[in-house]
């Protein structure tokens, strides 16, 4: 079921799922599942462990295939790029997908390159996520946490406008936190997507919120 809060009339529509149904063995994960998140709007997915929530994100990805329904962007199947040749999308599940062996530098340099963020930029990017100490250190040294903001700056770098991020709090100190409200309140205030899986509260400022909450888990 999914229930709306906050937002603006006439919301542009641009994520779509409809009539998605998916099956794991003999569990039913979802049937017949629909749901919508707007230009600007946040799409939260709620849910008891095993009750299909990042099997969904990863259903919206493109990573796994239901059995019936589809997911559409801007009224057209899903797919990594637009005419363009930009990313739609970024997806960040439980890996943070950082190269243990490089620097956090090298890889958020190669992640830059990759999207063509611009590389003067990265010196601010690794000061605003807390990273800055530790730029010219393998990320297998990397705390939990210091590996989380990584990842959400390899998100922020992306410049795809739908955001996929799957529990992105997970090993966050306060600050941590913050920073992540802040990345995507700006994401969400300049007509971003996203949608997030999440236990916690999170503070996505003024932006239209669909909650949508996935069944218990048999």
């Amino acid at each position: 079921m999914a229930r709306r809060r906050g937002g603006r009339c006439g919301d542009l529509i641009l994520l779509r799922g409809t009539g998605l149904t998916l099956w794991r063995g003999a569990n039913c994960l979802f049937d017949e599942l629909s749901f919508s998140a707007a230009s600007g709007g946040a799409l939260l997915i709620r849910g008891p462990n095993g009750s299909g929530k990042t099997t969904l994100l990863r259903v919206i990805a493109g990573l796994t295939l239901a059995e019936q329904g589809e997911v559409s962007w801007n009224g057209a199947p899903v797919i990594g790029r637009d005419e363009s040749g930009r990313h739609i999308m970024t997806y960040c599940g439980h890996a943070t997908a950082l190269k243990p062996e490089l620097t956090t530098l090298e890889n958020l340099r190669f992640f830059a390159r990759l999207s063509g963020y611009p590389l003067s930029q990265l010196a601010e990017l690794l000061r605003a996520t807390g990273l800055a100490a530790c730029a010219d250190l393998p990320t297998r040294v990397l705390s939990a946490g210091q590996k989380r903001r990584a990842a959400l700056a390899r998100v922020f770098m992306s410049g795809a406008q739908l955001w996929l991020l799957d529990e992105p709090q997970t090993n966050l100190d306060s600050a941590g936190r913050q920073f992540l409200e802040q990345m995507l309140q700006d994401h969400l205030g300049r007509s971003g997507t996203a949608v997030i899986v999440a236990h916690q509260s999170i503070d996505l400022g003024s932006a239209p919120v669909t909650v949508l909450q996935m069944g218990e888990a048999a």
